[in-house]
């Protein structure tokens, strides 16, 4: 589990590989990655684009960018948190991610980036 916290906004990754939906002999690997945002400052934010690099062991970067997250753009009030999943396909067994989301404070009208914690996608057996 992943941990950062900027602005009082934290975000938590937690990710897993997914071998029931992976195919490694046709070099297709999933992963799952599990984010909670929490608003833990003192206005009411809501996160409008994510903006995502995936960097895969053969040095292959692709870039995701667009509105909101898995369709939705949340709206969080001071203390509250929102949690999704998703997930990420590499052409290897071993892989990262890192990205930032905008984020809009509704009490003072002005746009602002929060960070994604890098975290580290393998395969269990890429360990042994």
């Amino acid at each position: 589990m992943n941990t950062l916290t900027t602005n009082s906004i934290t975000i938590t990754v937690e990710n897993r590989y997914l071998p029931g939906l992976s195919a490694p002999r046709l070099s297709r690997f999933i992963f799952g990655y599990y984010i909670t945002i929490f608003n833990g400052s003192n206005q009411t934010v809501q996160l409008m684009r994510r903006h995502w690099l995936i960097f895969d062991a053969n040095g292959v970067i692709r870039e995701v960018e667009g509105e909101g997250v898995v369709g939705m753009q949340p709206i969080l009030k001071p203390g509250e948190s929102h949690q999704y999943a998703s997930y990420c396909d590499l052409n290897t067994d071993m892989g990262k991610m890192k990205g930032k989301y905008q984020m809009l404070s509704h009490d003072e009208g002005s746009l602002f980036y929060i960070p994604v914690p890098e975290f580290r996608m393998h395969t269990p057996f890429k360990l042994n």
